[in-house]
């Protein structure tokens, strides 16, 4: 529930239509392991400031006004991570207003006393940072990424806000528009429906019944003077925890929080009601989803995350989700489409959701049979104990993967802490260490209980209806207001960010070609004892299925998890539980694994890659429920949004409106798969990238071992898309029977690639019309003045061949006309004059000084090294575009806007109701 969501599901899916359309590809996320909560029992400690080392920096204390600070040093980037953690949230709303502890979320980033709402945006913007918030049942964390070297203006930001937010009855009618959009966009989800009325069922009589998101109709009844009670009682400085992590020395930060922070007065927060749990009334809740898939979920009351019995609870749903489990093996089996287990953890209770998915027009009580008989037998058999182990050692792993992101570290700190209760994150791995499968049978028996459960069935439907109050807005009312980008920062903001330079460049990879071709580029680092492995097979599915074969990579995709030819599904997902690795292959694929266990991480990683086993009988297993998925898929709303913008963009008979559909699926053959595997899986456009704890010979040795005997076959093929000419205007409207807001993408395609130096002045043009959030025009346009639509952005995708420009917004319908105006008229103003100096150095700003942010993580440096390489940049390319952005001028800006964006060639399509006009 984040202040200010970029609308996800348009941006995700415009940027994933965009990538696309441009011909472009990039290395999958390959997340070391599940970072989900662990457990809690103890009390946080009281002490006065104490140094412990847990193989690191870290420096905690307590103020004297209860404000607990801990400070971790992480020297991977040179940037940094605050969280500051109030331990308040939607069980301590008043009755009847259940958004309150969400509202005062969004009303932290208006004004406060020293420091205006405005100024909190171009600050952030001038940083190159990034920050956000969120609130659970159980806290509210605000939370800001940014280069270390102002640190002290994330320290001045947190105490101006701690206790000097004004709150004002204008702000709040400013932002009460705002909010309710969020809630808009949220409550047309049919799932999320489901869930907000399963914890009603599953918590009746508790602060935990009513999701802390908040209604419509509450955010009605709210006042000002609502939100100043909440923010008196509970955000006190002995109620709040602050977590810093990064490249700071702990000393002398703890001196400059202590400075800023320990003259806030504090006082004792409002008794909090203990939660009196009734028994719980079985029920089954029905919906239709606009979804192509449907999903049976079964929902559990499980333990809090302060509960003795919590970890137990974490690793059983840590075993369900295995992909050797019972679960799991109803999807491998082809039983169903998929299988997954997760909670919803509060600190006081929580949720389990276990759950299996069916094609459209399939059977959701087979389904749901399925999923009974594994719940039934794991209640009548006991948990496997070797899962049991592996859950374990994976979750002891996670703590060591969490040291390679500042960001992962500081929230494993905020979550022991504030949401389970307890000293450190080495108490959450300790109490998970300790369960046993004993321990784990019996919170099964005690919380899987079918008469005490909450059953969902979303059924796919091309027929649905709008939920109430899914408007975000009715009426006359708006939220727009006058506040302006350009305003004068505080002295103690303006004077670190007066100087722009290009920062330190910390990485020093090693770029090597194996004699089979692969490149390989190895970056050492040493925050943890662990590797990680991006690989990128440059490819394009596109150009390279067969005609009459589209899918073919799709379900080849799939069959990678049933094992190696020397290695069945069983018996190699065993072996990556041995080492607690998680690993994927494919034209993108990947490795995480202690570094003890790098070796063998990478034999199994090429097992997978190079010998998959690619048997018949998975084979139709994969390539039915592939077809199956499809059927839904293809008339769903969001596949149809982005094939009409596909077909908008492009021109006719362009590779890339080739589709995957049911009938080609079902013509394919097993000879069909391994004919597209052996043309499109060659050493020659192959890129590994490895990053951790080893040395690039050490790298280098394993890599050659286990990848050396891979050889190509044939020509190397051209994977690179033809260029398309730019596409002329048109328009396509989407029915969404469930979604109350039209969600709008304008887009065009660019005459740009990678090699064109223009790239740079549309890219720092793009920040300001629509690329840094509210410090760009659109946003300062369409929502601050205008109150259209709660997020406007525009973005680009350029590669090697072909660009994408587009813009996205979400509103009501009636407001549709309104905001196309005002986007084109803000188009045709970056065509037409040059943007102001003050722009032009916040675009700089924000470009230069969010490059140690872009490399902050080991994901992220090892997800960039691949694609530039991939792409044929330098493995520097954030420094070369800085020297760009300092050369550029205005005047080059506007002409690079009016050389390539054409505002009358835009293709929109709307998904949505239909607007009342076009």
């Amino acid at each position: 529930m984040s202040r200010m969501r970029p609308n996800v599901r348009i941006l995700a899916a415009v940027l994933a239509a965009a990538l696309v359309v441009a011909g472009c590809s990039t290395p999958a996320t390959h997340a070391p392991l599940s970072n989900t909560p662990e457990s809690a029992r103890s009390a946080a400690p009281a002490s006065s400031t104490t140094a412990a080392s847990e193989r690191g920096e870290v420096l905690r204390a307590t103020l004297a006004n209860g404000l607990r600070v801990v400070i971790v040093r992480d020297t991977l980037a040179p940037m940094v991570t605050t969280q500051v953690t109030y331990l308040a949230g939607g069980y301590e709303t008043p009755a009847g207003l259940p958004g309150t502890a969400h509202a005062l979320e969004h009303m932290m980033f208006r004004d406060s006393s020293g420091l205006s709402g405005a100024q909190l945006n171009e600050i952030t913007a001038k940083m190159g940072g990034e920050n956000n918030a969120f609130t659970t049942n159980d806290a509210t964390q605000f939370y800001f990424v940014a280069p270390s070297a102002y640190l002290d203006i994330l320290l001045e930001i947190e105490a101006h806000r701690m206790r000097g937010a004004l709150l004002t009855e204008k702000d709040w009618d400013a932002e009460k528009g705002a909010i309710e959009q969020e809630v808009s966009g949220d409550i047309a989800d049919p799932g999320y429906r489901a869930f907000i009325e399963a914890e009603r069922t599953l918590y009746a009589g508790t602060g935990y019944a009513e999701d802390p998101l908040g209604t419509r109709p509450s955010f009605d009844r709210t006042t000002a003077q609502t939100l100043r009670k909440f923010y008196d009682s509970w955000y006190q400085p002995g109620n709040a925890i602050f977590v810093i992590v990064g490249d700071v020395d702990p000393a002398a930060t703890l001196e400059r929080v202590k400075a800023l922070f320990g003259g806030i007065p504090s006082k004792p927060v409002p008794a909090r009601t203990a939660v009196a749990l009734a028994p719980v009334e079985p029920r089954t809740i029905e919906m239709t989803t606009p979804h192509g898939t449907g999903t049976v979920q079964f929902l559990y009351r499980m333990p809090g995350m302060m509960a003795r019995d919590y970890a137990a609870a974490q690793v059983l749903i840590d075993v369900l989700g295995n992909p050797r489990s019972a679960l799991q093996e109803l999807a491998a089996q082809g039983k169903v489409l998929s299988a997954a287990a997760d909670t919803q953890p509060f600190s006081r209770g929580g949720i389990a959701a276990i759950e299996v998915g069916f094609a459209k027009g399939g059977d959701a009580k087979e389904a749901q049979r399925h999923l009974d008989g594994v719940v039934g037998a794991l209640l009548e058999r006991g948990v496997p104990p070797e899962l049991v182990e592996a859950a374990k050692r994976s979750e002891e792993a996670q703590f060591e993967f969490n040291r390679n992101s500042a960001v992962d570290l500081a929230s494993a700190w905020s979550q022991a802490l504030a949401w389970q209760g307890l000293d450190s994150p080495a108490a959450a791995l300790r109490d998970i260490e300790a369960v046993t499968p004993a321990d784990v049978d019996r919170v099964a028996h005690e919380f899987l209980r079918a008469d005490a459960r909450v059953v969902v069935v979303l059924t796919p439907s091309e027929t649905g209806e709008r939920a109430a109050n899914s408007r975000g807005f009715g009426g006359s009312e708006s939220f727009g207001g006058t506040e302006s980008l350009d305003v004068a920062l505080p002295a103690w903001a303006a004077a670190p960010l007066a100087r722009l330079e290009a920062p330190h460049w910390t990485l020093d990879p090693t770029r090597m070609t194996l004699p089979n071709g692969i490149t390989l580029i190895v970056q050492p680092e040493s925050v943890s004892r662990t590797v990680t492995v991006v690989g990128h097979i440059d490819h394009d599915p596109s150009l390279q299925e067969p005609a009459g074969k589209e899918g073919a990579g799709r379900v080849l995709a799939g069959l990678f998890d049933y094992g190696t030819t020397t290695l069945d599904r069983s018996a190699f997902h065993k072996a990556l539980d041995d080492i607690a690795a998680t690993e994927s292959a494919g034209t993108d694929f990947g490795l995480a694994v202690l570094s003890r266990h790098f070796d063998r991480g990478m034999q199994l990683l090429a097992d997978n890659e190079l010998r998959p086993a690619l048997p018949a009988q998975a084979f139709s297993i994969v390539q039915n429920t592939t077809s199956r998925a499809l059927a839904g898929e293809l008339r769903s709303p969001r596949y149809r949004t982005f094939r009409a913008l596909r077909q908008g963009l492009l021109p006719a008979r362009d590779p890339h409106l080739r589709e995957a559909t049911p009938a080609t699926v079902d013509a394919l053959t097993l000879g069909d798969v391994k004919g597209y595997y052996a043309s499109v899986y060659r050493p020659d456009l192959t890129t590994i990238v490895v990053v951790g704890d080893v040395t690039p010979a050490a790298a280098r040795e394993v890599v050659q071992r286990w990848f050396g005997g891979w050889t190509a076959t044939g020509p190397r093929p051209d994977v690179v898309p033809p260029r398309v000419p730019v596409n002329g205007p048109g328009y396509a409207a989407v029915d969404n029977p469930y979604s109350g807001q039209d969600e709008v993408i304008m887009a065009q395609m660019l005459a740009l690639d990678l090699a064109n130096p223009d790239r740079y002045a549309i890219e720092l043009g793009n920040d300001v019309l629509g690329g840094t959030g509210f410090a760009s025009r659109l946003m300062a346009d369409i929502r601050i003045r205008h109150g259209y639509a709660y997020d406007a952005r525009s973005a680009l995708s350029i590669d090697r061949s072909r660009a994408v420009f587009y813009v996205s917004y979400a509103s009501d319908p009636d407001k549709v006309p309104a905001a196309d105006a005002l986007v084109r008229e803000n188009l045709e103003r970056m065509r037409s004059q040059p943007v102001t100096e003050s722009e032009l150095a916040n675009a700089r700003q924000y470009e230069i000084r969010s490059i140690p942010v872009g490399v902050s993580s080991v994901n992220r440096i090892a997800r960039a090294l691949a694609t530039w390489s991939y792409r044929g940049e330098p493995l520097d390319q954030p420094m070369v575009a800085a020297k760009h952005f300092l050369a550029l001028s205005a005047d080059e800006v506007r002409a690079a806007f009016t050389k390539y964006v054409k505002p009358d060639d835009l293709m929109q399509v709307v998904q949505g109701p239909v607007p009342k006009a076009h």
